[in-house]
């Protein structure tokens, strides 16, 4: 039987990775993800993608979350937003200068996925009221987690619930069907300075005593559909 924990309070899309993103009122999702979601990535000329983090995949590059990203009304090229929120007329152009080095350029998802992990991110008010609390004085907003839904749960509703969910699957709204497979594990990212939010190591250290850094819930996408703001998401 089917039950609601909760109703979309935000949407958000990352049109470029790793730089802040936009603001939706609703958003298509097909099996990859929000469509358009992180299709665009700064790359290096070893083939890396830039990220808060250095591994096998990614590089890190300072600066990107101050940044910001969207899709202009109906096109699929991103634009990218300076620091002062004005758009960039040539991207990799800006992009080599801001960051300091020739070996970046903007590109389009091709046979490497973009994704950390999983197409879908998802987070609770619940959860996101109980980081605000740990770290008194600190800005938080979701911001800081990049969720692509932030779902707001009913008062009472204890932080973390979302590790309730996975192996669960969930109808958001009437027609996308979603399954939680697990949760994200945080790196470094989350202390990140972007926007109005300050940098701050206390954001990664509670989260990482208190739930051993991870935080949200991931989930494929079982029935694309379109999600809308208000739309009830109910467990199957």
């Amino acid at each position: 039987m089917a039950y609601t924990i909760g109703t979309v309070e935000r949407i958000w899309r990352y049109p470029i990775k790793s730089t802040g993103g936009e603001q939706l009122q609703q958003a298509d999702v097909d099996p990859r993800g929000l469509v358009g979601d992180r299709l665009f990535a700064v790359r290096d000329g070893k083939g890396k993608f830039g990220s808060g983090k250095n591994t096998r995949r990614f590089r890190r590059m300072p600066g990107l979350l101050q940044l910001r990203s969207c899709y202009p009304d109906g096109t699929e090229q991103p634009e990218l937003l300076d620091p002062h929120g004005a758009t960039v007329a040539d991207p990799t152009a800006y992009l080599r200068r801001y960051l300091g080095t020739h070996d970046v350029e903007l590109a389009r998802e091709q046979a490497i996925s973009h994704f950390d992990q999983l197409p879908l991110s998802i987070l609770t008010t619940a959860t996101l009221d109980w980081v605000r609390a740990a770290v008194p004085g600190v800005p938080v907003d979701e911001r800081r987690f990049r969720p692509n839904l932030l779902v707001r749960t009913p008062p009472g509703t204890r932080p973390f619930v979302e590790d309730e969910w996975f192996g669960r699957k969930a109808w958001i709204g009437t027609a996308l069907c979603v399954e939680f497979v697990r949760s994200s594990e945080r790196c470094v990212m989350t202390n990140e300075a972007q926007q109005d939010l300050p940098h701050s190591p206390l954001v990664l250290r509670v989260i990482a005593k208190a739930h051993h850094a991870r935080l949200d819930a991931l989930a494929t996408v079982v029935a694309p559909g379109r999600v809308r703001s208000g739309d009830a998401v109910a467990l199957i």
